[in-house]
């Protein structure tokens, strides 16, 4: 009798630290392009392992090799935090050495952290739940949301940061990493949404509701227009505003945003440029009944926020930044505070709407439900 799926791709990625032990102590392989290349072989040979786990199925979705696949990666991604943070050693010092210099970087620190567990968690969560026929696919949205905006900061951060004139070739593994979440993300968007089944008189009675009338979304849409506002501040002030309040606030309470590694300067600019966009049509979704999108753009946003976010008051606190980027001690929670509430706005969104969805729902005529429309 085989191992339900999610127990097979657990126990493959747990062979991660031992690969990585294997190469660190293997000189021949201890070059560039060695590296690159054995890392492709593992890769293959992964997916191989993954063919012959599920080849009596008789239809496997085609996202389960892409989680399962990244579940692997995910435990190099942990290996390599562990051991940055002095918990093991011996598994990834060739890689850091020759392969992806950056991963030494306090946000990449945080940044493997959070694959190590998050996402291997929702992986493994997806898998089981594919298998059993149940749906994933807002798991699946919370996980392309994250993996996307990891790689948009990663990758330019990597080029633009003063590990941009020292690019290895190990480096480039990454662009499948940045295509295959958003090509997942396409088939998750894809998909048909599942709509709860409600009354078509509850509809109409909710979408007659003013703003004012909806307390939980008016506070939720002035949380939305306060992190706007934050993502302005931050976005002119890693374009050297010179402004005095913008100079005082890089200098006194977040100088991790003048860190030469190029990543808090790209996050800050990638809000700027489209978390901000996204922000505001949230805000409209919230006073627009029958913005059904919204179920699914605030999942897949949360998910983005969440990780940008994590990384980024992770590395502005941890001991391989620089002491001069670090928060100043004394400035430390109301900056905290502020970043945390930049996270937690969009996750509050997707439970509010996803908790009681009747507000999005289509309009549908009365002594009908929305299911029996689509049936219409």
């Amino acid at each position: 009798m085989r191992p339900p799926a999610e127990v097979s791709v657990f126990l493959l990625s747990l062979l991660a630290p031992g690969v990585l032990y294997t190469m660190n102590n293997i000189p021949a392989l201890q070059e560039p392009l060695p590296i690159l290349g054995v890392g492709m072989v593992v890769l293959g040979s992964v997916l191989l392992l993954l063919l012959l786990t599920v080849q009596r199925k008789t239809k496997v979705d085609p996202l389960f090799y892409a989680f399962a696949e990244f579940s692997f990666t995910c435990m190099v991604g942990l290996t390599n935090a562990l051991e940055q943070d002095g918990f093991i050693s011996g598994f990834m010092d060739f890689y850091i050495k020759m392969g992806e210099p950056h991963l030494s970087t306090a946000y990449a620190v945080m940044m493997s952290y959070w694959e190590g567990v998050v996402h291997f968690a929702l992986f493994l969560t997806i898998i089981h739940r594919m298998f059993a026929g149940k749906s994933y696919r807002n798991l699946g949205l919370l996980w392309a949301g994250s993996s996307v905006a990891h790689q948009i900061v990663f990758i330019p951060g990597v080029v633009i940061g003063k590990y941009g004139s020292n690019l290895r070739p190990a480096f480039w593994r990454n662009i499948p990493f940045f295509l295959v979440p958003i090509w997942a993300a396409s088939l998750l968007f894809s998909r048909p949404t599942q709509m709860p089944v409600i009354p078509a008189d509850k509809i109409a009675a909710e979408q007659k509701k003013s703003l004012l009338s909806r307390p939980v979304d008016l506070v939720l849409s002035l949380l939305l227009l306060g992190s706007m506002a934050f993502c302005v501040f931050r976005g002119f002030v890693v374009l050297d505003c010179p402004l005095d309040f913008c100079f005082t606030y890089i200098y006194q309470y977040e100088p991790y945003l003048k860190d030469p590694v190029g990543f808090p300067r790209v996050m800050m600019l990638v809000y700027l440029f489209y978390a901000l966009p996204l922000l505001t049509l949230l805000i409209y979704g919230l006073r627009t009944p029958g913005s059904t999108w919204m179920l699914d753009w605030t999942l897949f946003f949360a998910g983005a926020m969440a990780q940008t976010q994590w990384c980024h008051i992770g590395a502005s606190l941890h001991s391989r930044t620089p002491f001069t980027y670090r928060v100043p001690a004394d400035k430390r929670w109301p900056v905290i505070i502020l970043n945390a509430l930049l996270a937690a706005a969009p996750a509050l969104l997707a439970l509010r709407c996803h908790t009681n969805p009747t507000y999005f729902m289509r309009p549908v005529p009365r002594g009908q439900t929305n299911n029996q429309k689509k049936k219409n």
